[in-house]
């Protein structure tokens, strides 16, 4: 297994036009973005905070997936809800909490203690929340939905 990975994205502004991001590799479409309106953006954009939440959701759902698989726990669904407090302190403003609340759905109530474990688990080895310096909280909610037999 490599040791180093690299990724790449761009992003771009150009005079009476919106700024936007592109992934490498032509992905199948850009994502305009502006600075939040309270920092003097457009309203209704993207944001770089957007991205930043996003991104943090995103993997924790990929991580929480392959742990999941790992463990062999059979569950529906997981949805994240990702919030974010932006602050001001002596070098300027930053991210100083990001709240996680993740709603995972199993099969089986036997499951949930697994399931809380795993949740845990992605939480702490989710490469983009281990690389910010935020505080990241975690608040979990486990769901047992019998599947549906046809």
């Amino acid at each position: 297994m490599e040791t180093k990975y690299s990724y790449h994205a761009s992003a771009q502004f150009h005079q009476n036009d919106r700024s936007f991001v592109e992934l490498e590799h032509g992905a199948p479409r850009i994502i305009h973005f502006s600075a939040p309106p309270e920092f003097g953006g457009e309203p209704g954009v993207w944001t770089p905070e957007h991205f930043l939440l996003a991104a943090v959701a995103s993997c924790f759902i990929a991580t929480f997936k392959a742990v999941a698989k790992a463990s062999k726990l059979d569950f529906q669904g997981i949805e994240v809800a990702v919030d974010g407090v932006i602050e001001k302190d002596s070098g300027g403003f930053r991210f100083t909490k990001i709240a996680l609340r993740p709603a995972l759905v199993i099969y089986a109530e036997d499951a949930r203690e697994l399931a809380l474990r795993l949740l845990q688990k992605a939480e702490t080895v989710c490469l983009v929340s281990r690389s910010l310096s935020s505080t990241i909280e975690l608040e979990p909610k486990v769901l047992v939905e019998k599947p549906v037999t046809v």
